[in-house]
């Protein structure tokens, strides 16, 4: 993809999304992390966060950046040196009284992390089903809600799934491999490598990053995504049509019959009679539930917490 180092932020994510919208690999997009723009655009978002002060295993925080600190970044990237640091491994109290882990990275690592997660999302975003609502703009659990309330009628099992320990379970070369299927740069790849291995300090004591996106990283929950979007492509793709059949529901006997006799008093005068008769057929389903030669499947993902609902 041959674009100006310095195209507007703008400009370039909407030739990503282009891409992505067109099936059309990314090539050379290591490059694109030279554009200073892209770090300015970055600082906006990520100085925003309560985070943006908490350092990492280094002092560097969003206090003191400069164009020196973008100039830094993208000079070790050019001469590909540029080194993840370890996140720094803090805990926080979830619900369930439990302790969560959270990474604290540098100053410099959440930059650059956002930069590659503004590429990353403009160009896979076009490419993730509708069905997928985590971790996305303009998504979230109201779209999952309404999807589920609008379009899963006649349910009759709802399945539920959770992937345990989602972002630190998953499987590095997976995720690799699910980006090397649109993105032609090793360089890039390399680097996202590079992140998932630079492990975490607790204690002083390095710790190593066998599996899992890194609990705190900015790149973590596209990532995540980029590789949850091959089970909405398989459940799309061969769950649901190899499950669906037929058409449409037969009718329901017992309320068409209910409805013909009603239809009949009416025509016969008796108003009252018919009446009670439609009112007892409309407690009833106009399509038969039971239909053997009728079944739905249906899906719903929310980052990890996955629904099908089976209807027939």
């Amino acid at each position: 993809m041959e674009v100006c180092e310095m195209q507007n932020t703008e400009e370039l994510l909407g030739l990503l999304r282009d891409r992505g919208k067109r099936g059309l690999p990314l090539k050379r997009v290591y490059r694109q992390l030279y554009n200073t723009n892209l770090y300015l655009s970055a600082y906006g978002r990520v100085y925003r966060n309560a985070g943006a002060l908490t350092p990492g295993v280094t002092d560097e925080t969003a206090d003191g950046t400069s164009l020196e600190t973008f100039d830094t970044i993208i000079t070790a990237l050019r001469q590909e040196q540029y080194q993840w640091q370890p996140a720094r491994r803090t805990y926080i109290l979830k619900k369930n009284g439990k302790k969560r882990p959270l990474g604290l990275p540098t100053w410099s690592d959440k930059l650059l992390a956002e930069v590659m997660r503004m590429i990353l999302n403009a160009y896979f975003d076009e490419t993730f089903s509708d069905h997928s609502h985590g971790f996305r703009e303009g998504r979230g659990c109201h779209t999952a809600l309404r999807e589920i309330y609008h379009t899963w009628k006649g349910c009759a099992w709802i399945i539920e799934g959770d992937i345990a320990d989602c972002f630190g379970s998953l499987n590095h070369d997976l995720i690799i491999s699910a980006l090397a299927e649109h993105i032609q740069d090793g360089r890039f790849l390399n680097l996202v490598k590079k992140l998932l291995d630079a492990g975490y300090m607790e204690d002083w004591k390095l710790n190593k990053t066998l599996s899992g996106t890194p609990q705190g990283s900015i790149l973590s929950p596209i990532l995540s995504n980029i590789l949850l979007s091959k089970l909405d492509r398989f459940v799309e793709g061969e769950l649901i049509p190899r499950y669906n059949k037929g058409e449409k529901r037969r009718e329901n006997r017992e309320y068409k019959s209910l409805m013909h006799r009603a239809y009949r008093l009416r025509k016969k005068g008796q108003k009252e009679a018919a009446q009670k008769l439609k009112q007892q057929a409309q407690k009833l389903p106009s399509q038969d539930p039971q239909d053997p030669d009728y079944r739905r499947l249906r899906y719903c993902r929310y980052a990890d917490d996955v629904r099908h609902l089976t209807g027939g």
